[in-house]
């Protein structure tokens, strides 16, 4: 794991523990601020200058005393100091959704609780009924989310694999011997969570040894579970995650099959090796064989000759899961799958004016620098108080803004006003009409009240979607990945609803949210309804996150037809135009 997004981890969770020790709220604000600032550095800040570290805002002596620290031991004094203060057990209760430090703080010290256990079985006896702010309904959300949190099966999420399995390729890809590497398993199909990550190398076996030495030594690796000739898996542990790496040494001559059985999913195999037994042949991690005499090899070294020979065009990983993919590969109806390369506009984003760490300009010219020809700016509205959201006369004022650098940036960037509007509980807006007349762009999204039963829930979001000003439903769940549940609205009726209406479906591309989903999203192009893949940026480090909400949309089988996004400038700018004119 990098420097960066291990200190981000360590200063979250000193915020975190100051307020359960019920520390200065000041350093609490400077820890997160600490996070902030390691999440969006675009450099390792072990590369970084000391003296230019120094001459960046907010950076104090005290941080970079922490942040030397780090470097040298790979520990900050401080965190090591606060969490030893404070039972393992009652950090964990940080993890339990909807809780909080400030809710942790006072089960411990009123209720004398200091694990998940502790509550659980406070909650089933009854004891906690009498404590301040735990009342029935509280206790039976904190009963559902810890259910849903223990369900994750200490699962990842996508966006920390990812860089990890990448670090893991990058140290190993130049070792002697070493022809082809690959990350394979569920990370390869671009899945929401990772259970493991899978590592496969293409090396002769005399390299095998020498290989798997470096693999056990790497210093993300905390635990040797198996050290073997072809196989070894570690353990990481930090504050970021804690996941196994497997990593195998194939023969380069059966690369492909290798890849191939370990990419999956196992039911995509298993569908595999019917059509190959039913073609008179064999199919395993090694080759494709004839079935009455093995050594007879039919294709093994890529996967593409391994699937012609099967009679099929190659598939995408990310279609693996066996939702009809291989009738549609045998028929040659495979789509063309949406490439990174495709997406040319990000249509959420957040800035200073409300909760972002940004300026109007900061983000465009950073947006127009990925190569991107329209950005929107759509920072909160009124009702998220908590994120600094606008009040009318603020939204007046930062359209002006808007439209200020607008003029400025105009041929190098388009930039749009727009608005991330609430969805209320009831449905309606958090401006009105006139209000939202007047932007360019409105992405509606729900971010409260996100326990509804799925019948309200459905109605709410319908209402929005009716709303003639709505261009985009934005995160329609409310979901966080491994976190929150969200709302289960009738997605079928929400995206029939968005096709005949013009509105774009979000897949919001932060790893925490991917939100539609890729069953979701897959709902929204068979219903014919366009999406729209935004990072829902708030600083530069989230400009990284748009890979995530790619793989998702690969894997609901969109085209960059299906993507407002990839539109060319002159063709979103009419796509948006005519979203307001042909509404009644």
């Amino acid at each position: 794991m990098s420097n960066n997004a291990s200190l981000a981890a360590i200063f979250q969770q000193m915020a975190d523990v100051n307020q359960v020790i019920d520390g200065n709220r000041f350093k609490t604000n400077a820890y997160q601020r600490a996070a902030r600032l390691m999440k969006d550095l675009t450099r390792d800040v072990g590369e970084i200058d000391p003296k230019d570290l120094a001459a960046m805002e907010g950076v104090g002596k005290g941080l970079l005393e922490k942040i030397g620290q780090f470097l040298a031991t790979g520990q900050v004094e401080e965190h090591q100091q606060m969490i030893d203060n404070v039972p393992p057990g009652v950090l964990a209760l940080l993890d339990v959704p909807g809780l909080g430090p400030k809710g942790v703080a006072q089960l411990w010290r009123e209720a004398g609780i200091e694990s998940v256990g502790d509550l659980k079985g406070k909650i089933a006896d009854g004891s906690l009924a009498q404590l301040k702010g735990f009342g029935k309904k509280k206790l039976e959300n904190l009963s559902k989310s810890i259910a849903f949190a223990e369900s994750a099966g200490g699962r990842v999420h996508l966006g920390n694999a990812m860089p990890l399995a990448l670090a893991v390729i990058e140290a190993l890809c130049d070792l002697p011997g070493v022809e082809k590497i690959d990350y394979a398993g569920s990370l390869r199909r671009g899945k929401e969570t990772i259970g493991d990550i899978d590592i496969l190398i293409g090396a002769p076996g005399k390299y095998a040894a020498s290989i798997m030495e470096v693999f056990v030594g790497l210093p993300f690796a905390q635990e040797v579970l198996v050290q073997g000739e072809t196989k070894s898996s570690i353990r990481t542990d930090d504050e970021t995650m804690r996941i196994q790496i497997d990593l195998r040494v194939v023969d380069p001559a059966g690369y492909g099959a290798a890849l191939m059985y370990f990419t999956g999913s196992k039911e995509h195999n298993v569908k595999l090796r019917e059509r190959a037994q039913a073609m008179g042949y064999s199919l395993n991690e090694y080759a494709l064989s004839h079935k009455d005499d093995k050594s007879k090899v039919v294709a093994r070294a890529t996967e593409q000759e391994v699937y012609k020979a099967l009679n099929l065009v190659w598939i995408a990983p990310e279609l693996r899961e066996d939702r009809g993919e291989i009738t549609l590969g045998s028929n040659g109806e495979l789509p063309k799958l949406i490439e990174l390369s495709d997406i040319r506009a990000d249509l959420h984003t957040h800035t200073t004016a409300s909760d972002g760490r940004w300026s109007i300009e900061e983000n465009a010219l950073a947006m127009a620098a990925r190569g991107y020809h329209t950005v929107a700016i759509t920072d909160h509205s009124k009702g998220q108080a908590q994120a600094n959201g606008l009040n009318e006369e603020r939204l007046v004022r930062h359209i002006h803004a808007v439209r200020k650098v607008a003029k400025k940036l105009r041929g190098k960037i388009n930039v749009l006003a727009g608005s991330e509007v609430d969805i209320l509980a009831d449905g309606t807006l958090d401006y009105a009409d006139e209000l939202l007349a007047e932007l360019d762009v409105v992405v509606a999204s729900p971010h409260a009240a996100l326990s509804q039963e799925p019948k309200k829930a459905t109605a709410r979001l319908l209402k929005a979607i009716e709303n003639p000003y709505v261009t985009i439903l934005g995160h329609p769940t409310g979901r966080l990945v491994l976190r929150r549940e969200g709302l289960s609205p009738d997605m079928d009726a929400l995206v029939k609803a968005a096709a005949a209406r013009g509105v774009a479906m979000e897949i919001n591309a932060n790893h925490w949210r991917l939100d539609l989903r890729d069953t979701h999203a897959r709902a929204a192009i068979q219903a014919g309804c366009k999406l729209a893949i935004n990072t829902d940026a708030h600083g530069p480090g989230d400009l990284s996150q748009i890979p995530y909400g790619v793989l998702t949309a690969r894997r609901a089988g969109a085209t960059a037809g299906d993507v407002i996004n990839c539109m060319g400038a002159d063709e979103l700018q009419q796509w948006l135009q005519k979203k307001v004119q042909k509404q009644p």
